[in-house]
């Protein structure tokens, strides 16, 4: 398996380890539910290493983007940050991924671990303009740093101001005394906070800084488990559960990742428009139980008479709502907010409601 620059030190602390696309990786500590908690109450810190990053640089590079990304990356400006997905050539998603607006002629992309082999072959072999693309996903470093308590905390680690970067912005700059650290507002929980990016050599360093800096707080360690839930109690995709190379952006409700602008050929354009102006015949859901149960990955969703309608992508007993929540693909008749489904549970038929996310009250 492979490491992080924290494995060692998730293995001192004592984390429950287990492998996460190639990766050996913290999955809990303390518990998830008093990760999830800590992270909505206080500070967490979450080693996203594993993540992948690509630069695309040179005079060609927003041609490139414009061509294999779905979003419009022309109205970015340096400093600005956007969601967006790969579209394939058969109406899914290679890869959803984050793209940063570094300075004029070079951007960042980051993208799922498990998809980083995937995702770099897609855009070599999609690289028609002559676009420089570098894969620096082995020498760049990141961890999340997510909560209410987060600019409190880290504020005293660097003189960049925090407060003045907004949602999904960046800055550069010193931290913990290590110079060019990448400082981003983009987070997948929901609960406010940071990512820093920077060399590996630099990551124990910055660990301690932070864990010294937040000890006032209350703050803790949290694996790839608390991840989840929290980012499953806001309604966040997660690649591979909820999108894959089978659901189109259109489907999965990021049609408004998804800009039909002149001039911006992406892959699959045309087929993507005809979808849009015919609509989808199934949609992405949040639901939330209204019967005791925790919706599975792969469970059945059906309408009052048992027939099968669609199925589970996500789902977990809420740690904040003490309900089982979850997302899944339905039919597009049963996809309005209020709308009564049915979760089969290895047979036994319990009723939810079709809600829109974010979860957490």
């Amino acid at each position: 398996m492979k490491t992080t620059p924290f494995t060692e030190k998730h293995i001192a602390l004592g984390a429950k380890m287990h492998e996460f696309a190639g990766y050996n990786m913290p999955i809990e500590y303390s518990g998830i539910i008093d990760e999830h908690l800590t992270v909505c109450n206080a500070v967490g810190v979450f080693d996203v290493s594993h993540m992948g990053e690509f630069w695309v640089k040179g005079p060609h590079a927003l041609e490139f983007l414009q061509q294999v990304t779905s979003n419009n990356v022309a109205v970015l400006t340096p400093g600005k940050i956007q969601y967006t997905c790969f579209p394939n050539e058969t109406g899914g998603i290679v890869d959803d991924l984050l793209v940063y607006a570094y300075e004029p002629e070079k951007y960042m992309l980051v993208v799922n671990a498990a998809n980083i082999d995937k995702d770099w072959n897609w855009c070599v072999s999609h690289n028609q303009v002559g676009a420089e693309l570098e894969n620096a996903s082995d020498n760049i470093a990141q961890l999340a740093v997510q909560g209410p308590k987060v600019v409190d905390a880290l504020q005293k680690l660097t003189s960049v101001n925090l407060s003045e970067i907004p949602y999904y912005t960046f800055r550069v700059g010193e931290f913990a005394g290590v110079p060019n650290v990448i400082i981003s507002n983009t987070g997948y929980t929901g609960a406010g906070g940071f990512e820093l990016y920077f060399y590996p050599q630099d990551a124990m360093k910055i660990w301690d800084a932070i864990f010294e800096a937040g000890e006032e707080f209350g703050i803790k360690p949290a694996g790839l488990g608390a991840r989840d839930t929290l980012r499953l109690e806001m309604g966040f995709c997660l690649y591979g559960n909820d999108i894959d190379d089978t659901t189109s952006p259109l489907e999965a409700g990021l049609g408004w990742i998804t800009k039909f602008v002149e001039g911006k050929n992406f892959t699959n354009r045309a087929a993507l428009e005809q979808q849009k102006a015919e609509g989808v015949s199934r949609k992405l859901v949040g639901f939330e139980m209204i019967d005791r149960g925790i919706p599975r990955h792969g469970y059945a969703l059906t309408d009052a008479e048992g027939r099968t309608i669609g199925h589970v992508t996500s789902g977990t007993m809420s740690p904040i709502r003490k309900i089982g929540i979850g997302m899944g693909y339905v039919e597009t008749a049963f996809a309005k907010p209020g709308t009564e489904i049915y979760l089969d549970n290895r047979g036994r038929k319990l009723k939810a409601q079709v809600v829109k996310p974010p979860f957490r009250k």
